[in-house]
């Protein structure tokens, strides 16, 4: 990577790391929320869905601006506002005043990756190498921002703890506004051009309903379709996760220190944990292997995995442990991957657009995800969800399979 791409890369790894601390760290506190306001897993589905329904609702408006004015400045005010929606969490004396944080920080986070998948498109040289260092830095935060949560509430209320957490946003907001990168830089090596501008030309209706016809009309669209399907997954299986595992008659509560510690907030960690070879790996395979191939696989994965998840409780802590690891080096291998197939499936002046479609099928019909799990865990069971999720990852595949017989021979 040259000095660019570099600067580019540190940039959105932190970035990315700042958005998932926080999105990953909400299923830590949904155990505690659900005594301290006392509702049912339904309710608070419904209140989170709503908070990551918004990242999806914002993803165009924000990914049309990243076109329009460029992602650096969007990035930064992203983080500032992820920042102050977490902090009000803290502050809530109640359910309502809780949906109120999670949908502010739910806005803010809207923007975060139509800006940031577009600058690492147009400004990054080695494309899938940027990625697969963006998603890492993701994982970083999902892994880790979850585990210093739960390692902080041993000692700490939790409010406390909501608090402490808003801090990196600072230092990541800093470094963002001083650091030098050409967010065009990828773009104009192709012989394209800098569209970015300041006078709003590009976010005329006309010109998006332009845009958004002629991303519909292609491959892009079933793209979109399976993205859709895996960000239910997704969300249906990492919001309750921690409360399911807690349920199974292994991981009772023991206590630590005087404290009272959850093993299965440290087995839900350790799934983002290894989420981090996946990003990675996923990233660099886009390199070497059909895009369309690599995405069909891990949804196929993902599938079987669902569908075995309960039934290896009984198979031993060994193989339950094993199955939980490939579910989330699988769960995370699938990001970069589908971002290089947009890539590959848009336009480079609309790649702001593009992604900002992704990530509303990803977290805005994705978010779904959470209140079907809330509702199936609430009136039927953890079987029942998870077989459910598998279907949904089986049919995202075949989705995959069609587009690889309509427009990827061609390519």
């Amino acid at each position: 990577m040259d000095e660019n791409d570099r600067s580019i890369t540190g940039f959105t790894m932190l970035a990315h790391g700042i958005f998932h601390t926080y999105e990953l760290s909400i299923p830590i506190f949904i155990v505690i929320w659900l005594d301290v306001f006392d509702v049912s897993p339904f309710v608070l589905g419904v209140v989170v869905s709503i908070g990551y329904g918004l990242i999806g609702v914002g993803a165009i408006p924000s990914g049309l601006l990243s076109d329009t004015y460029g992602s650096r400045r969007l990035i930064v005010a992203s983080v500032v506002g992820m920042g102050g929606g977490f902090f009000l969490l803290a502050l809530a004396p109640n359910v309502y005043v809780l949906m109120v944080a999670i949908v502010i920080w739910g806005v803010a986070a809207s923007v975060y990756h139509p800006a940031g998948l577009s600058l690492i498109s147009r400004g990054a040289k080695n494309r899938g190498t940027v990625f697969a260092y963006h998603g890492v830095g993701g994982n970083i935060g999902t892994a880790f921002g979850p585990l210093l949560t739960a390692s902080l509430l041993l000692f700490f209320d939790w409010r406390l703890v909501v608090v402490a957490l808003t801090v990196p946003a600072v230092a990541v907001v800093a470094f963002g506004s001083l650091i030098e990168f050409n967010e065009n830089a990828a773009t104009a090596a192709d012989g394209g051009t800098d569209d970015t501008d300041d006078d709003g030309s590009s976010m005329d209706l006309q010109s998006i309903v332009d845009d958004s016809r002629l991303l519909l009309t292609t491959g892009f669209l079933l793209t979109f379709a399976a993205i859709m399907i895996y960000g239910i997954y997704y969300r249906g299986l990492l919001t309750f996760l921690p409360d399911m595992i807690g349920g199974l008659p292994q991981f009772g509560t023991y206590e630590i220190f005087g404290q009272e510690a959850e093993p299965a907030q440290y087995i839900y960690t350790g799934i983002l944990m290894i989420g981090i070879l996946g990003q990675y790996a996923g990233g660099r395979v886009t390199d070497h292997v059909r895009t369309e191939y690599a995405f069909f696989s891990t949804l196929f994965a993902l599938g079987v995995l669902a569908f075995v998840f309960i039934p290896s409780v009984g198979w031993g802590l060994a193989p339950f442990l094993f199955v939980c690891a490939a579910l989330g080096f699988f769960l995370y291998a699938t990001a970069p991957i589908y971002q290089v197939v947009i890539a590959e499936y848009a336009a480079a002046d609309v790649h702001g657009l593009s992604y900002g479609y992704a990530y509303l099928g990803m977290f805005g019909f994705g978010a779904a995800g959470a209140a079907l799990a809330g509702s199936l865990l609430t009136y039927a069971s953890e079987t029942v969800l998870l077989g459910t999720l598998g279907v949904l990852a089986l049919v995202g595949a075949g989705i995959v399979v069609t587009l690889i017989t309509l427009y990827g021979e061609g390519r």
